[in-house]
């Protein structure tokens, strides 16, 4: 087999440190795994802590698995190359800056597009977690390398580039089935086809990106400005440290000066539920901790410390949530 020359695109020196230079602005990522083109960085802090998995595909383009149990995390991210992004949520939802002091937020099947120009602050997890992947573009090496690596492939990349991110800020795309086929099947691949099966479905994703006419709501996407997400984290966090109390929706609304309607819209973009459903589902798995830890405690008590001033509408309620009762969960976990 012949070596590659020297100064060729696929010189492997070079593409390590294409790799590294993605990955140079992230002040709190650890390398704790660098082979066979696969490097894995860590992140912790004081809320929790994630991973990302890279890998290299081609020349220039890396696909990354990104698992994070953090309630958020400061970036001080500033891509040291131009580049191009598009994010797949599998699990979770995260909160991105969508214009001007405006936020909205990334869920489960969404696909974000963008050039990590807003990329930098702080980055809030609503649900303490986020798993997805990420499919990443160094343009200066990619826009070679990939006509050298597929003869007549029809994708500009820099088109499709500027297809999606002619603004700052990213482009998020929801709710599309073909999306789920092709990421859906990237996040269960053997090992041992592993890169030829990545080659694949990048190309794949190129060219339904390259076809798809953006859908009209990907740009009527609802966001909230920082005044009103802050107000409504804080009333989230209310209502977890007062569970044991109920509050109507009405005076919720005055204690947080937010009009009701806000309220409730806001809320559910930024935690994914009504504030009925969150608290709802909250109680109960603390109700299941209690359950679990505090075996002397009657389920009458933990009933009250939940919200509940009646012990078998505490028992439906969990029924609900977990699928049986709070004395089955209690005798099926000893």
């Amino acid at each position: 087999m012949q070596a590659p020359e020297s100064g060729r695109l696929d010189n492997l020196t070079e593409r390590k440190q294409q790799m590294g230079d993605y990955m140079a602005g992230w002040s709190q990522a650890a390398e704790m795994v660098r082979e066979n083109g696969c490097t894995i960085y860590q992140f912790k802090n004081e809320s929790g802590e994630g991973s990302i998995t890279m890998y290299e595909v081609f020349p220039g383009v890396t696909l990354s698995y990104n698992d994070f149990h953090m309630q958020y995390f400061e970036s001080e991210f500033v891509p040291a190359r131009e580049v191009f992004c598009i994010d797949h949520c599998r699990e979770g939802r995260l909160e991105y800056e969508a214009g001007n002091n405006a936020y909205s937020y990334v869920e489960a099947g969404d696909l974000k597009l963008d050039r990590r120009l807003t990329h930098r602050g702080h980055f809030s997890m609503p649900l303490s977690h986020y798993h997805g992947a990420m499919v990443a573009f160094d343009m200066q090496t990619a826009t070679q390398a990939l006509p050298e690596q597929i003869r007549d492939f029809p994708v500009d990349l820099r088109r499709l580039q500027q297809k999606y991110c002619a603004d700052s800020f990213p482009m998020v795309l929801h709710g599309l089935e073909s999306i789920e086929h092709i990421f859906g099947e990237l996040y269960a691949v053997p090992e041992k086809i592993r890169r030829p099966y990545f080659k694949i479905k990048i190309l794949e994703l190129l060219l339904y990106l390259e076809a798809l006419e953006i859908p009209k709501e990907a740009e009527e996407r609802p966001y909230f400005y920082k005044t009103q997400v802050e107000k409504i984290k804080a009333l989230q966090e209310f209502l977890a440290q007062h569970m044991e109390q109920n509050f109507t929706q009405e005076e919720l609304s005055a204690r947080f000066d937010i009009p009701m309607t806000t309220m409730k819209r806001c809320f559910k973009s930024v935690f994914g539920s009504s504030i009925g459903a969150w608290l709802l589902s909250y109680r109960m798995n603390q109700a299941a901790v209690f359950l679990r830890t505090q075996k002397d405690v009657s389920v009458a008590e933990i009933a009250g410390r939940t919200g509940y001033d009646s012990p078998s509408r505490f028992a439906g309620a969990f029924k609900k949530v977990m699928g049986m009762t709070p004395g089955e969960y209690r005798r099926a976990i000893r």
